[in-house]
This record gives C-alpha cells, structure tokens and sequence, in this order.
C-alpha cells in the first residue's frame, strides 16, 4: 500500500507492508545516499509482517522529488514529526517501533520521544564520517531513553559495531543495556558482504531479519 504524506516541506510517501495479525509496528526512514529499497530496509518489510510486524517504509519528500541530494537535517526530521500522526493511525495503538538506516537512524533518534517511540531501531548508524572519528554523533545516539538497538556492519566506514562499544563504554546509557549494539560481521555501510565474509548476503538479511524480529517482539511486550 503506498499512502502520499503531505508535509510543510513537500510530499513524502510511506510503503506499507501489512500484516494480517499485527501485534506492532516498525517505521523506517532510509539514508542520505538511497531509497527505501536499500538492502536492509527491503529485507525487512519483506519477512516482518509474516512474523506479526507491520513495516512502514517513509520515503522523504526530498526523494519523492526525485532530487539527488538529501535535505538539512532540520528539514528531515520536520518531514517525519509532521508525518507521525499517519503513521500513529495506521498503528491503532499498536506499539510503534520508529528506525531506519544511515541518516534515517539519525532522524529517528532525534525525534524519538515526539514520536512517541516504544524503541528505535537503528541500522548502521553513521557515528561518524569517514575518516574523522572526531566528528563523533554519539549524542544523537543517546538522545532516546526508550530501548535501542544498533545493527552495525563490520567494515561499515561511519564506524564498527567495535566503535560504537567503545564510545558508549563511557556514558551511563550501557546500564540496563538500554542501547544494544549487535556486529553484522563483513557487512560495509550498506549492509553488504565481501565474497569471503563470516556471512554471505543470505547470512546477513536472515541475521538482521531474526534480530529485528526478536527487539520489536520485545519491546512490544513491555509493561
């Protein structure tokens, strides 16, 4: 089902993949470099909503438009509040898991607690750009205080899962392991695998169909 959005910065479009017995909902923005059909993304509302997940696909309106280059920040995550309250009734009260990949990871952390998120999800967050570990987004990452898990490639350049341990190894946001960081081994940016990676492209979509699976059902049930 694809449902166009109208928000104050142009157009956006969700991509709904429904499930006949929903028990919750997972909204997912894609990154500065791609669409919704990134590998990742298109894994996900292909086998979620068989397991009881709705997945929601959010298209922002800078891509609807077919440009190249993303928006500001500040024009994305306008984009997605103002996008919220469709998303919110599509859900019916169901738990509302809000993630998405790269930038999108981004804008779903920012805006988690006006999303009213019971989790966000994150696959491969861009702790940093390449090459300047200075430039660190960690604060983005810890802006939440709802459960958060990060899918992060292995060979991803914005930073490892490794880095992401490290980082956090000094904030209080370890405790209770509010923020979960899983390795997808061999994986780059893009979630994708070298011939001889620990996990072939099969491996890789079914690890983060499993993990994805196993947090939304999780948190779904969280008093």
């Amino acid at each position: 089902m694809l449902l166009d959005v109208p928000t104050s910065v142009g157009p956006g479009r969700l991509t709904v993949a429904e499930a006949e017995h929903p028990f919750a909902v997972l909204w997912l923005g894609h990154g500065a470099g791609g669409g919704i059909d990134a590998v990742d993304l298109a894994v996900l509302a292909a086998r979620l909503p068989e397991l009881g997940v709705t997945v929601v696909r959010h298209e922002q309106p800078w891509r609807v438009a077919g440009k190249r280059v993303a928006a500001r920040p500040a024009s994305l995550d306008t984009a997605w509040l103002e996008t919220a309250p469709r998303v919110h009734e599509l859900a019916q009260g169901l738990p509302l898991v809000v993630g998405g990949r790269s930038a999108g990871a981004r804008v779903a952390c920012r805006t988690a607690a006006s999303t009213a998120a019971a989790a966000v999800l994150c696959l491969a967050f861009p702790l940093h750009p390449p090459g300047s570990p200075e430039k660190s987004r960690l604060a983005e990452l810890l802006q939440p205080t709802v459960p958060v898990l990060v899918l992060q490639g292995g060979r991803d350049t914005f930073g490892t899962a490794d880095d992401l341990r490290r980082e956090l190894g000094g904030h209080e946001a370890r405790d209770g392991d509010r923020i979960r960081v899983v390795d997808v081994p061999g994986a780059d940016h893009g979630m994708r695998s070298l011939k001889d990676s620990p996990l072939g492209a099969a491996g890789v979509r079914d690890l983060l169909t499993s993990t994805v699976a196993e947090f939304v059902q999780t948190v779904s049930t969280r008093p």
